[in-house]
């Protein structure tokens, strides 16, 4: 039996949402958004890895619509973290001038 592609990559995903948590309050003192992200960016494995003990075909879309959820949120704190670091060097480069 071969692995299942969608928990691989829900894994894989929430590895790297962890280590750019880690980068983000350590190296750039971030702490309200990396946490947001990091808090939907790992519910994505755990709700695909619930989704394979679903108790019936409509739970088991229902939780993977959450999944889907999440990765819309987490997208969101990502796309929020670019706006505040592209304001952040805009700031830094205007007082440079």
């Amino acid at each position: 039996m071969s692995e299942n592609i969608l928990l691989q990559k829900s894994f894989s995903f929430a590895i790297r949402i962890v280590r750019l948590y880690q980068y983000l309050s350590d190296s750039k003192k971030e702490h309200i958004l990396s946490k947001q992200l990091l808090r939907s960016g790992t519910a994505v494995g755990a709700l695909v890895r619930e989704a394979q003990n679903a108790e019936s075909k409509n739970d088991f879309i229902h939780k993977l619509a959450i999944a889907q959820k999440e990765c819309d949120e987490a997208l969101a704190a990502d796309r929020n973290l670019l706006v505040r670091a592209f304001e952040r060097n805009r700031l830094f480069i205007r007082n440079r001038i």
